[in-house]
């Protein structure tokens, strides 16, 4: 048997891909350079929990846990990204995304999951969670690109902003969330579509996943999209009555700003921490993506305070203060 391992590209964590090619049929091999519970083993068990419930994800062919690797199932590299480039009809193949997130929100999954030796749990996305992810903005993208003296001042005032509006969340941990549902995270294969880097789901909003696709910071969707797509959903999710769809708007404007200021964080820290100069391109989509759920009156203080942090000029162009 004539066995090849390829490279391919990777994502933003600390994995490595390689695609094994035994005659015709081929495998990924995951290397986990850090954190390999989390990067493996729960990714490997969320996987399956989607396989058994008719979400097409990686199967786990063999586990190398101890060298910190394991082989998955090869799904192909047309992303949804790729995918939905070439097609005119936009909102046709995204509802299909939408019934995905869905399937995923009816999922009935215990928070203690069982997976081989190993024992699992599926966290809530509360508010410290929420202030965690949102921290990555003030220790990477604020603490460079905004002037020392002025840094623990907008902090704090930021902060406590965030805090309110994060306590007005009103569909708090009601279902299963992937917690990355964007193009590049959707693989289309053989005619459908599948899921990968499910291995930080956990309990969560019912907008969060929605979120994710619609204020995608990858693809840039006309607003009039974004706008069908959130009225399908709201349309389809029966989880919600019709008095609580001011909620729904809320919550989703609410979630875009928390995702999007802790994306530009994780950018800035691929750039100075992992050498990943590639994801600083989009800095200026994600702020416009903020910019966008800004126009929420309920956010006019944060508005403020972050256009004094960082003037727009300064969204445009990268330039890093020292810290």
């Amino acid at each position: 048997m004539q066995v090849r391992l390829k490279k391919i590209s990777g994502d933003a964590s600390f994995r490595e891909f390689y695609r094994i090619q035994k005659n015709t049929k081929t495998s990924i091999l995951v290397k986990a350079n850090k954190d390999k519970f989390r990067n493996l083993i729960v990714y490997a068990a969320i996987n399956q929990i989607l396989n058994k419930n008719k979400i097409k994800a990686p199967k786990l062919i063999n586990e190398y846990f101890k060298y910190s690797m394991m082989e998955i199932e090869d799904l192909g590299s047309v992303s949804f990204l790729e995918f939905i480039k070439k097609k005119k009809n936009k909102f046709k193949f995204y509802i299909n995304l939408i019934d995905l997130i869905f399937k995923l929100q009816r999922l009935k999954i215990k928070k203690r999951i069982n997976f081989k030796k190993y024992k699992i749990i599926l966290k809530n996305y509360n508010i410290k969670e929420l202030h965690r992810e949102s921290d990555l903005f003030f220790d990477w993208y604020l603490r460079n690109n905004c002037k020392k003296k002025n840094f623990k001042n907008y902090k704090v005032k930021i902060k406590k902003e965030l805090n309110s509006l994060y306590k007005k969340l009103y569909f708090q941990n009601k279902c299963f969330v992937h917690r990355d549902f964007h193009a590049s995270n959707v693989m289309y294969h053989k005619k459908h579509f599948a899921l990968i880097d499910s291995q930080d789901a956990l309990m969560g909003n019912l907008f969060y996943d929605l979120v994710s696709m619609i204020d995608d910071v990858r693809i840039k969707l006309p607003s009039k999209l974004k706008l069908s797509l959130f009225n399908y959903y709201l349309k389809k999710q029966k989880f919600i009555k019709k008095n609580e769809i001011h909620f729904a708007k809320q919550d989703f404007d609410i979630l875009s700003i928390q995702r999007n200021l802790k994306i530009l964080g994780i950018f800035v820290r691929l750039f100075l921490r992992d050498q990943k100069p590639i994801y600083l391109k989009l800095l200026p989509y994600t702020w416009s993506l903020i910019e966008l759920r800004l126009k929420n009156p309920m956010f006019d203080n944060l508005k403020k305070i972050l256009l004094s942090a960082v003037p727009k000029k300064n969204r445009k162009k990268i330039k890093f203060y020292a810290s």
